[in-house]
């Protein structure tokens, strides 16, 4: 059976607006939470970023469902001792109902303390090690590293859960797919791609969970959902890898003048259409997803759990 999730954004919402969606979200019947990991938002539009720890303790006091972060970079801007750290606490305070999401990670989060921005191959690297030191760490007792890129010295993190925290790996290529499949416990993505699936699974992943998630924008007006869809998110249909390599929200805000209301609302579902918003899940379930998670871009939240709840999730079960 599909596990069917709620995805919050910190991109766009403060804490006390995300606490409220988790509460509102395990109401309208979603099982499941992703919650994004970000520095900066991608543009000044959307207006927020809250450092996702404090938010995840917050929320482990409002809610029983299960969290992931979707996802941390644990390369750059935090050293993978402090992401060990960070998810351990997680853990203990959801009481084990928490995963940690990995991934490259972006220029956008990851520049700010003046460090290059490695090559794609390289930053892999990384974050196979960052896995290597935070998966040593939450085996308990002292610890000593000394890899390519990270440096332990009698570290120990006390407070640990019953059981080590899972660690899913993102992934958008065949590179990253097979990565996670050899070291992740799960695998996690935003595009319903059955074969990036496939190569994880072949990797080493075997029957691991995959997670999938993806943005909609549900209000009675079609075209006034795009447009707000536009005017928050015209960044997720810049091609390529300016996503990874761009450093700033101004940046993004210059790139994504080039994309119009017509090119996001043919890539993103948006409006009442309850078969449309059913048909986006079914994608990701077809494609082998284990776990879907829907975002819901813009303030109509309380609309968009009342629609999800009474007309796309009964279509679903």
């Amino acid at each position: 059976m599909t596990t069917y999730g709620y995805f919050l954004s910190c991109e766009e919402f403060t804490p006390a607006q995300l606490v409220e969606q988790a509460r509102m979200a395990e109401r309208a019947g979603f099982e499941a939470l992703w919650i994004s990991d970000h520095f900066h938002p991608w543009n000044d539009e959307q207006g927020q970023s809250p450092f996702v720890w404090s938010v995840v303790g917050a929320l482990s006091q409002v809610t029983s469902l299960p969290i992931s972060t979707a996802v941390t970079c644990p390369t750059i801007r935090l050293h993978p001792a402090i992401v060990a750290q960070a998810s351990a606490t997680a853990s203990v305070q959801l009481e084990g109902r928490f995963v940690l999401g990995v991934g490259s990670g972006e220029a956008l989060n990851e520049h700010v303390l003046g460090d290059p921005w490695p090559s794609a191959d390289e930053r892999l690297e990384m974050l196979e090690e960052a896995v290597q030191v935070i998966r040593l760490l939450h085996d308990g007792g002292v610890k000593d590293f000394r890899g390519e890129y990270y440096t332990v010295e009698n570290a120990r993190v006390y407070t640990l859960p019953k059981e080590p925290v899972p660690i899913y790996v993102s992934g958008f290529g065949a590179k990253s797919a097979t990565l996670a499949g050899r070291i992740g416990d799960g695998f996690c993505c935003t595009k319903p791609d059955a074969e990036l699936v496939g190569t994880f699974r072949d990797s080493g992943g075997g029957r691991k969970p995959v997670q999938g998630g993806f943005k909609v924008c549900y209000g009675p007006d079609e075209q006034a959902a795009v447009e707000t869809a536009h005017r928050l998110w015209a960044n997720e249909q810049l091609p390529g890898e300016l996503a990874q390599i761009l450093p700033t929200p101004a940046h993004f805000e210059q790139a994504s003048s080039l994309v119009t209301p017509d090119m996001v609302g043919e890539a993103v579902v948006c409006g009442p259409d309850a078969d449309r918003h059913a048909e986006n899940v079914r994608q990701f379930e077809q494609a082998g997803y284990d776990e879907v998670y829907v975002q819901q871009i813009g303030p109509d939240q309380e609309q968009f759990f009342r629609f999800w709840s009474e007309e796309v999730l009964p279509k679903l079960r």
